[in-house]
């Protein structure tokens, strides 16, 4: 089942194309994630989906409804959490969580969120009372108040402390398990490779890219690295000689970086060397394609710029 349907979407601000011919299905019980920079149609498009914009041309269900004809049955089964969020500052955390379940006919109980998010010794303290990171955290939940089928989160990490990151990052992998989906914009590429189901990178409004992390990252056709060190100094040729290693470059006191297609058998390789002409492997890093090398391949630039 398509929780969410866009077909050509489109929106222009005067000459400003944000969202340029658009078109792409989310699936029931996935974490879709939308990546790309600043300034790329990220917000306007999910802005649009919650119905607080109407699209100038392309075709849109949420939930199969209409984000504009049935925007108030839609915002009984969705979840928002906006890039920026004014909290009433003179209520205590439990006054506030209780104001919005009333908003809604089926309501979760404030408790239980905020047991969930590790905040519950705060149920008692003034919003103004809270850090930026236990403030978002209180954000995050309101989203969850009236138990969506979907959920909307629009840079849900950006600014936070790794502690509330995680958080939310927990929840996001529980709300999966549990059968929820999620759109998730983020520019933060660890956030799109751990999180998300699939991904569409999109740039100047149009989407370049969309399918799994582990299948964008094959496609980009980048070798992974692979570092150490060691006493003394090693046999250069012997390295290249190793199968799946297409190049090695020697840094000098000991210091290596191999390339290689696959990484798993190359270490198998490097290990089963080591243990033959009996040198020791230290500082072993692995670093693979990411979302990022990707991005750069198709844009030839970085996505945080």
């Amino acid at each position: 089942m398509n929780v969410i349907h866009v077909q050509n979407l489109q929106k222009h601000y005067s000459e400003v194309k944000a969202v340029d011919g658009i078109s792409f299905q989310v699936h029931q019980g996935e974490v879709f994630g939308f990546l790309g920079p600043n300034g790329a149609g990220k917000t306007t498009t999910i802005e649009i989906l919650e119905g607080f914009h109407r699209q100038d041309q392309g075709e849109v269900k949420v939930l199969g409804l209409d984000p504009q004809a049935d925007r108030y049955e839609l915002q009984e089964r969705i979840g928002v959490m906006l890039q920026e969020t004014e909290l009433y500052q003179d209520l205590r955390v439990g006054e506030l969580l209780r104001l919005f379940a009333s908003y809604y006919r089926n309501a979760v109980d404030p408790k239980t969120l905020l047991e969930m998010i590790g905040l519950e010794a705060k149920e008692r303290a003034f919003i103004r009372e809270l850090s930026g990171g236990q403030r978002q955290r209180v954000v995050f939940i309101l989203t969850l108040i009236n138990d969506p089928d979907l959920l909307f989160l629009d840079e849900p990490t950006a600014g936070l402390d790794p502690q509330s990151r995680r958080a939310i990052w927990n929840w996001i992998n529980r709300g999966r398990q549990e059968g929820k989906t999620v759109f998730l914009t983020t520019h933060y590429i660890e956030e799109a490779e751990r999180l998300c189901d699939r991904v569409a990178i999109i740039d100047y409004g149009r989407i370049i890219a969309l399918d799994t992390p582990k299948s964008l990252r094959a496609s980009a056709h980048v070798e992974n690295r692979i570092e150490f060190t060691t006493e003394g100094n090693l046999d250069t040729d012997k390295l290249r000689s190793m199968p799946h290693i297409t190049s090695v470059v020697e840094h000098g006191r000991g210091t290596y970086t191999l390339f290689a297609q696959e990484a798993e058998p190359a270490l198998k390789s490097l290990i089963a060397l080591s243990e033959e002409n009996g040198f020791r492997l230290r500082g072993l890093h692995v670093e693979g394609a990411s979302l990022e090398d990707v991005f750069i391949q198709l844009t030839g630039r970085r996505i945080r710029a």
